[in-house]
């Protein structure tokens, strides 16, 4: 059974006096596993996730230390059928952007940056803010892991998964194309006015027989 090290997108926001503002966003891809198969680690310099999927037959696992501490009982989760979601509250207010995610600064193949959450630094104040309603409110334990680590993964709605335009957006545009079809009709409109036109044209040389 294979032991991989899943994807993992991060993006930030920042801020020197609303801790609500200064925070970690991060994705870990996970599909199929299931939240009973799921144990977090979370703690202020990093964390550990271990993650089983049984229909991919599949291990998940991944160690982070941090370029700079968090605060695990503010920080919260989300759980759905593909990635495990986590907001990590920064420990220290600061206008300044983490200059990077991990402690050393080398390049890890399985990190990438969430361009559809990250906001340049100069321009996060006129960014809307984050809906973080789906997460759990704080870290709590779950059965099998110990310290502050944990995630609350319960209230979970998976009928809110997705993201973008997602079928509503096509089932407008099929109805938009319905809208068009009538032009048809008025084609077929335009045929029956021709041939009562040719009807009354005809009528005068049967007269005259």
């Amino acid at each position: 059974m294979s032991q991989v090290t899943p994807e993992v997108l991060w993006a930030q926001r920042s801020s020197n006096t609303d801790p609500e503002k200064n925070f970690i966003y991060l994705t870990i891809s996970v599909p199929d596993v299931p939240k009973e198969n799921l144990k977090l680690d979370l703690q202020p310099t990093g964390l550990t996730f271990t993650g089983h999927s049984e229909t991919l037959k599949r291990t998940y696992h991944l160690e982070l230390t941090f370029y700079a501490e968090i605060d695990p009982a503010e920080s919260k989760t989300h759980h759905t059928a593909r990635n495990v979601e986590i907001k990590l509250r920064k420990k220290d207010l600061n206008d300044e952007y983490w200059p990077r995610l991990l402690k050393e600064a080398k390049k890890v193949q399985f990190l990438k940056t969430d361009f559809d959450k990250w906001v340049d630094e100069d321009e996060q104040n006129e960014a809307p803010e984050e809906d973080f309603s789906q997460f759990g409110g704080g870290m709590g334990g779950m059965p099998g892991m110990g310290g502050a680590g944990g995630g609350d993964f319960s209230g979970i709605d998976f009928s809110k998964l997705g993201g973008g335009d997602g079928p509503g957006a096509e089932e407008e545009e099929d109805d938009e194309s319905d809208d068009e079809m009538p032009a048809l009709e008025g084609e077929e409109d335009a045929k029956d006015v021709k041939d009562a036109a040719q009807d009354a044209k005809d009528v005068p040389d049967a007269e005259k027989k």
